[in-house]
């Protein structure tokens, strides 16, 4: 009982401690989020809410701080907010639709844009604010659902932190990269528990400091390195240009609000920034600028002529030698009533690119570009970059890489480290799909197969690629939209053989190629006679008496079609290795051989060949499929550049007397075992093997060579009834099998 009493006692006491504390913290945080101090108030509220998760106030702030951060868990925390407590802000609706259209819900954004518009009065000035958002996440509805092909991927940890990096300038030979930071390498940034604040700007976040990376390859950049000796003011400083073949760095300190200046590159280092003339800097805000290739043109962001301190675009020229001239406004076109910065052009100067919080933005700055008329001599409209190069945040400072062929920007999207990413942009370019068409039953090409590639762009377009396999060979080769999948429908004479599901991965230069060959179950009838497979039992190659009467059929259309030679290939199923069963295939394409030369046909119209086990007819996954692979096929030897022939039925032998040891014998047939004459001939099996075959002068030595389209190589060598062969396949890989053909 005591014991009772006194843990009562402690909680109570413990009670009012942890709600003072929870106060305390609640109070702090929102000391914080009343500055604007967004990152600071964080860690507050969340104190707050590990002891109180259902307290609505905290998770309103909390949701609003982290928008800047994590726009998921911000749309999480208002939400709940909402839900525990309906009115906890008479702002909740304006805020809901800020957090929906950041997280791409732009009907529920508007929706709620709508609800807090009705609470407004007739005067609010906050009336044309909304109209603006609402209109913001009409146009990026719109944006959304019709995307470009364009492939956006971060530039990883390496550059990006958990804080701001943005204003990517690139060196002229693509190595080098400048970028701005507010991370936690910054000058100063270990001094922020001084009096004075150390590195932090009022909004509690660090000064921006430039740093530069050094590429690696392709995919990897260097640890960067701080440029904070003489380029780094007390204040923000921003990398803007690198110009004059690189030896000259435009810049942005903020001096006097924010000022363009300019170092030059002085050994291994840089010299003292230098402030541009009075054309272009002011007492007002000048954010970025653009020096033309020639160096005879600046464009640059002011606020100095607008009368909120908005940011336009102005170009100022001077003679060689000279200094800015007067600046010259880009006009109506360009510029309009909100922010208008970040201007760079095209190497050629007849585009240019910039960031504007106006125009059809998706919201906050978007990415423009307009094209140089040079009849009109004027710009003309801007035109939105669209998704994904644009998202419902702030994307700016885009900048082409030195051949053109992609762009850096900055940009805070989902799924990047926190705040602004720098960003490359790529466009999707087309890839080369190559292959062949085989049959899924024997592995023999098929020519004349129609493949249709079917797809989509990304903005749903329909796409639709077609092409026939070629003669002999069967190779078809078509260049499709990368980075998407496609249903591959292969026909042949009008009727649909498969359909097929292909996924071509992302290319972004214009000489990706991918093979892709097709195995289908297609059987080509149309020769008046076909070769029927023999099969034999696991392990063995003696003939079954079923294989004998096949032979004596394929004996008896040889017999009658003398101008025909014949390719006697041995498989197997996959139970041994793959150098046993290479052996064991050749010794059962020797066992037809030998029955066949037995009955007549004469061994310098036949060319035996063992592939193993690698050019199954099925799976290797039921005793039925190993049945398949355990085989024996022959194909008609074509010769290079005709079709395959088409072969009259043979005549059957007149008395065939089985030895019952898997050879017979047969009654000869006149004139039937033709031979091929002494001298050298070239042929191409239907699969693009190409065959050498010798035939010395008594016709008494056959040498034939064999070459297949994946480099794999035989020769066999036939002399008074021995074979000897060896053969190399396409890994390399080499056997040698020696029989005795009596």
């Amino acid at each position: 009982m005591k014991a009772s009493c006194a843990f009562a006692l402690a909680a109570a006491v413990a009670q009012p401690t942890l709600a003072q504390s929870t106060r305390k913290q609640l109070k702090t945080a929102n000391k914080f989020f009343e500055q604007e101090n967004y990152r600071a108030s964080i860690p507050f509220y969340e104190q707050v809410l590990a002891k109180e998760p259902n307290n609505p106030l905290a998770l309103f702030r909390a949701g609003i701080s982290y928008m800047s951060f994590d726009k998921e868990k911000a749309s999480d925390y208002i939400y709940k907010a909402q839900k525990l407590k309906p009115k906890v802000s008479k702002d909740v609706e304006y805020w809901l639709g800020r957090v929906d259209h950041l997280n791409y819900n732009f009907d529920e954004a508007i929706a709620h844009f709508q609800a807090y518009n009705v609470t407004l009065k007739p005067k609010d000035t906050r009336k044309a604010e909304l109209a603006q958002l609402i209109q913001h996440s009409k146009n990026a509805k719109v944006q959304f659902n019709s995307p470009k092909d364009i492939f956006v991927k971060n530039l990883g940890p390496t550059v990006n932190t958990p804080y701001a990096e943005h204003s990517p300038v690139i060196s002229g030979d693509d190595k080098l990269l400048l970028f701005t930071s507010r991370g936690e390498n910054v000058t100063g940034a270990g001094n922020t528990g001084d009096k004075k604040g150390g590195n932090l700007a009022t909004d509690g976040e660090y000064y921006e400091d430039i740093f530069e990376t050094k590429r690696i390859d392709d995919e990897n950049w260097d640890k960067p390195r701080s440029l904070s000796g003489v380029l780094n003011g007390k204040g923000h400083d921003a990398s803007t240009q690198l110009f004059d073949n690189d030896s000259k760095l435009l810049m942005y300190r903020q001096d006097e609000n924010g000022d363009i200046f300019y170092s030059e590159k002085s050994g291994g280092d840089w010299t003292a920034p230098k402030k541009l003339n009075q054309n272009v800097n002011s007492k007002a805000f000048e954010s970025d600028a653009f020096i033309t290739p020639d160096g005879l043109t600046i464009y640059f962001s002011t606020g100095k002529y607008s009368e909120d301190g908005s940011l336009d675009i102005y170009y100022s020229t001077r003679q060689a030698g000279g200094d800015w001239g007067p600046a010259k406004s880009m006009g109506t076109a360009i510029n309009t009533k909100y922010d208008d910065d970040s201007p760079y052009l095209s190497r050629d100067g007849k585009t240019l690119y910039f960031s504007s919080r106006g125009h059809n933005t998706m919201g906050g700055y978007d990415i423009f570009k307009s094209e140089y008329d040079s009849i009109a001599k004027r710009w003309g409209r801007p035109e939105n970059m669209g998704y994904p190069v644009n998202t419902p945040d702030d994307d700016t400072y885009y900048r082409l890489s030195p051949d053109g062929s992609y762009a850096y920007l900055s940009s805070y999207r989902i799924g990047g480290y926190g705040e602004k990413d720098i960003y490359t942009i790529n466009y999707i370019k087309n890839a080369t799909i190559r292959g062949r068409v085989f049959s899924q039953r024997d592995s023999t090409v098929i020519p004349g197969v129609e493949l249709v590639f079917s797809g989509t762009q990304a903005d749903k377009t329909a796409l639709s690629y077609r092409d026939v396999t070629k003669p002999i060979t069967g190779d078809y080769q078509v260049s499709v939209l990368s980075g998407r999948a496609y249903q591959v429908a292969v026909t042949k004479d009008g009727t649909n053989i498969v359909t097929e599901e292909f996924t071509v991965p992302i290319s972004t230069n214009d000489s990706t190629v991918v093979e892709k060959n097709f195995y289908v179950p297609y059987v080509d009838t149309t020769s008046q006679v076909a070769f029927k497979n023999i099969y034999f039992d696991t392990d063995k190659y003696k003939l079954r008496p079923e294989s004998i009467t096949e032979l004596d059929n394929i004996s008896s259309i040889l017999k009658a079609n003398s101008g025909v030679n014949i390719s006697i290939e041995g498989h197997c199923d996959s139970r041994n290795t793959d150098e046993y069963n290479i052996v064991l295939g050749q010794n059962r394409a020797d066992a037809a051989y030998n029955y066949l030369k037995k009955s007549g046909i004469a061994e310098t119209r036949m060319v035996t060949v063992s592939y193993g086990e690698r050019r199954p007819a099925a799976a290797n996954d039921s005793p039925e499929n190993m049945q398949l692979n355990r085989r024996v096929e022959f194909r008609p030897i074509v010769k290079e550049g005709e079709a395959a022939p088409v072969l009259t039925p043979g005549v059957a032998p007149a008395t065939t007397t089985s030895t019952g040891a898997g050879t017979s014998t047969s009654s000869s047939v006149p004139g039937a075992g033709a031979t091929l004459q002494p001298g050298k001939s070239k042929a191409k099996l239907a699969d693009g093997t190409k065959v050498k075959t010798k035939v010395d002068e008594d016709s008494d030595k056959v040498k034939v060579k064999t070459k297949g389209a994946n480099d794999e190589k035989s020769k066999t060598i036939t002399k008074d009834g021995t074979i000897d062969s060896k053969a190399k396949d396409a890994t390399g890989e080499k056997v040698k099998v020696k029989t005795d053909n009596d």
